[in-house]
């Protein structure tokens, strides 16, 4: 007669096989048993007016109207300061040969185009100057230069 082929091992792993199977057929039909009305009203959530999330509905009293012209899209525009017309600086960079410069402001450290259409006076790289911005074609800043 012929030897079985079924060894010890492979009866084992069966064994493991099935009770694996038969575990989650088991977790399943708990689920299922535990499982309230999972419907499309479990499954919503609301936002409130502070922008926690809830599983009630916003009440209509508290809704506020909103007008389409308030809101802003992007960056807000920059709010006009009052400033001094005349402010002070150092030339930081010039080219004589093309005519263009920038000038570093001494107050707030932000750099302005200058072109020697500006001036006033000549000026050079490292100088001192006292200037005015002036509001020039397309939202530019013209700059007129006194040293």
């Amino acid at each position: 007669m012929a030897k079985s082929r079924e060894t010890f091992s492979k009866k084992e792993k069966e064994k493991k096989r099935l009770k694996k199977k038969q575990e989650k057929q088991q977790r399943k039909e708990e689920r299922q048993e535990n499982a309230s009305s999972s419907g499309l009203d479990d499954m919503i959530a609301y936002v409130d007016e502070n922008g926690n999330i809830t599983d009630t509905p916003p009440d209509p009293d508290k809704k506020k109207k909103v007008k389409a012209e308030d809101i802003i899209i992007g960056i807000p525009p920059k709010e006009k300061e009052e400033e001094s017309a005349v402010r002070t600086g150092r030339v930081e960079f010039f080219n004589h040969e093309k005519g263009y410069g920038f000038i570093k402001d001494a107050d707030k450290h932000e750099k302005y185009f200058v072109h020697v259409t500006g001036l006033i006076d000549e000026v050079d790289e490292g100088d001192l100057v006292t200037f005015e911005l002036e509001q020039g074609m397309k939202g530019m800043n013209a700059v007129k230069v006194k040293k």
